[in-house]
């Protein structure tokens, strides 16, 4: 594996056979605790030998890209979309052969991906805040190392209509 070009990232999966490439800044780093997030985290811990998607305290970390910095370098026959509900427009994606958790997708116009934090590879952004920690596991403590918030903040809404913005201007 090379060492990527600064800003950008490496999403290598357990194994290695599948690698995702991200170029450009993320839009965000963020630990997720809604419900959908702990879920499909659990869907996918117990499928065979995979790795933990949740941290601890039951949140999900991810770096937001832009869906258009995002490409499969390896192992794309690989990917496999997993939903926790058949009419979900949110899409959880593994790599098969070793079923890691790679990224979340959208079906409807979401212009972002939720890449896993923990499959990046190299110099991570730092975690910006802590969104839907009113979702948190009743035995959970959400740390305080971060800005935290029971929903979706509006400075996380901005800076995705900011990533949005630049995609028209193909920025």
């Amino acid at each position: 594996m090379s060492t990527p070009p600064k800003n950008n990232m490496i999403v290598s999966c357990l194994c290695g056979r599948v690698e995702l490439e991200a170029i450009g800044a993320p839009i965000s780093s963020v630990v997720c605790y809604c419900d959908d997030c702990q879920e499909g985290s659990r869907q996918i811990e117990a499928l065979p030998n995979a790795s933990p998607v949740q941290d601890l305290d039951g949140g999900s970390a991810y770096i937001v890209y832009r869906k258009d910095r995002v490409t499969c370098s390896r192992g794309a026959l690989l990917l496999k979309s997993l939903k926790i509900r058949e009419k979900s427009a949110t899409n959880r994606v593994i790599a098969t052969c070793c079923n890691s958790a790679m990224l979340l997708g959208f079906d409807d116009g979401k212009h972002w991906v939720d890449v896993y934090r923990s499959r990046c590879k190299g110099d991570l952004p730092p975690l910006q805040m802590r969104i839907c920690t009113k979702f948190k596991p009743e035995n959970g403590d959400v740390p305080s190392d971060l800005p935290s918030y029971s929903s979706y903040p509006f400075k996380f809404l901005v800076m995705l209509l900011a990533a949005r913005i630049a995609m028209l201007f193909h920025r």
